[in-house]
């Protein structure tokens, strides 16, 4: 996962990961998939967005959702742990 010491980045990566291996794809065959759809993307970005040490932009949220068929609500936890992913506040 992240570096012990590094908070996320995105907090889709799991789920893109459960939908990409539902449909029995591999990483290879979603980068694919998505580089049709119009997003120049590689293995290794799919891989670091699962492993949540890659941000994900908006409109590549919205073609992931798109390239596995499901809206983009899926894509996002039901719960968050704000505190795993927002910087400390400064008192």
């Amino acid at each position: 996962m992240t570096r012990p010491t590094e908070k996320p980045r995105n907090v889709v990566g799991p789920q893109i990961r459960v939908l990409r291996s539902r449909r029995g794809w591999s990483q290879p065959v979603l980068a694919a998939k998505c580089q049709l759809a119009g997003w120049d993307v590689s293995r290794d970005i799919i891989a670091r967005i699962e492993l949540r040490i890659r941000w994900v932009a908006d409109f590549e949220l919205m073609l992931l959702a798109q390239v596995l068929g499901v809206p983009v609500s899926n894509l996002l936890p039901r719960q968050v742990r704000w505190d795993k992913i927002l910087p400390a506040q400064a008192e």
